[in-house]
């Protein structure tokens, strides 16, 4: 009688075809964002030599993300209540809204600890050239809450990407933004703690320039 093979052997599993269960793993993980081919099929074949129970824990936790993860109602931040925690805080400072591009953009101004107002999170940038436009963005949330629910905001801040894509959508939220009375500012852009001179780049040395601060 043949001995049983280890299933996540790549001489067990062979050359995946195109269709097998292995192939559509390895498919999945590819269209994952910074996920190249090579990367892909390393997660594939992890997943198939993992015990079951891990395999079926994320596949659970897969669902349960897609189930339970929704939009919030007001930032659009991802939430698993709505509203959620940051705009139900009644210790936020509600005349201050800063506006982000993605989710990770607002755990990372979270993690700063320095901003205590409330977000709103666009969910991407206007970018012609692969076809978003402002249509496309979490603009139009942006202005209804502003109307209709958080009308004590006196100052935006825009805090999108320092790149073309991130000014144009900057330049396009202060039009909307400054006739409605309220000011409009963006995050100042210098040199990063502990950096050298000589290796900053142009743009930011001339950024840093730009928004010196008196030395008190």
């Amino acid at each position: 009688m043949a001995n049983a093979r280890d299933p996540g052997s790549r001489d067990a599993a062979g050359p995946p075809g195109a269709g097998s269960p292995i192939q559509r793993l390895v498919e999945a993980f590819h269209r994952l964002p910074g996920i190249g081919p090579k990367s892909a099929q390393r997660l594939a074949y992890h997943v198939l030599r993992a015990p079951e129970a891990e395999a079926r824990a994320l596949a659970e936790a897969l669902l349960e993300v897609k189930e339970r993860v929704v939009f919030c109602s007001r930032c659009q931040d991802i939430t698993d209540q709505d509203p959620c925690r940051i705009c139900l805080d009644p210790a936020r400072d509600r005349t201050v809204l800063c506006v982000v591009e993605e989710p990770l953009d607002l755990r990372a101004l979270e993690r700063a600890g320095g901003f205590r107002g409330l977000f709103h999170v666009l969910h991407g940038a206007i970018s012609p050239a692969d076809g978003i436009g402002p249509e496309e963005l979490k603009i139009a949330e942006l202005l209804a809450r502003l109307r209709d629910v958080d009308r004590d905001v006196a100052e935006v801040i825009v805090a999108t990407n320092p790149n073309l894509e991130g000014e144009a959508t900057a330049l396009y939220l202060a039009r909307l933004l400054s006739p409605l009375g309220m000011r409009v500012t963006r995050l100042a852009r210098g040199l990063p703690a502990g950096a050298d001179l000589e290796y900053a780049d142009d743009v930011t040395l001339a950024r840093a320039l730009i928004y010196r601060q008196s030395v008190e």
